[in-house]
């Protein structure tokens, strides 16, 4: 089987759309982007556009995809088996991710984010529940497969719920937080060993 390779010039052209968009929602709120606005500003015309792109949506999506999941993805998809160690280090991967993206947000203009933070949250935590799953699988390989999608649809609202309520509520350290949490989602690993 041979890998195709993707022209150069279409992922400059697809970075070039996304760098353009992403200037934009510093400048105005995400509804009031244009598509025109985006190809004025990449400087491609809109039949450029559509060539990669169905929408903003569209876009805002691959950029998500692109920009922020494969990064935190490649970091939660390390992990050969679910375990307390596993569950702090995904709870740090996640914590981290909404610290650098505070960070970025006093750089940029908060409305941009919160356009599109529940995309971000939803593409996340489906993630997770992959990542979840497939170590869930390779564990407990003996247990019935929806037990097992169950079992990671909780655990990945869980952890991600619990790294937001971090985010949010908490005047602990990550670390002090999840030697607190820490039980609670391991009382709810424990049940699912074959």
């Amino acid at each position: 089987m041979q890998d195709t390779k993707v022209d150069p010039r279409i992922i400059r052209t697809r970075r070039l759309l996304m760098d353009a968009f992403l200037k934009l929602t510093i400048k105005k709120d995400f509804k009031d982007i244009t598509i025109k606005d985006i190809t004025d500003e990449a400087t491609v015309n809109r039949a450029t556009f559509y060539s990669h792109f169905q929408d903003k949506y569209d876009l805002i999506d691959a950029g998500i995809t692109e920009d922020i999941l494969e990064n935190i993805v490649e970091k939660l998809s390390h992990y050969d088996q679910l375990n307390e160690e596993s569950i702090i280090n995904i709870f740090f991967t996640l914590t981290k991710f909404h610290t650098d993206l505070a960070t970025q947000l006093e750089t940029q203009c908060r409305r941009s984010y919160a356009s599109f933070s529940s995309i971000i949250e939803q593409k996340l935590k489906k993630e997770l529940e992959k990542v979840l799953y497939s170590l869930l699988l390779k564990q407990q390989s003996k247990q019935d497969l929806e037990t097992l999608k169950i079992g990671a649809a909780v655990l990945s609202w869980g952890i991600y719920g619990a790294s937001e309520d971090w985010k949010h509520n908490s005047s602990l350290s990550a670390e002090q937080y999840i030697k607190i949490a820490l039980p609670f989602i391991v009382t709810e690993i424990n049940p699912y060993k074959g």
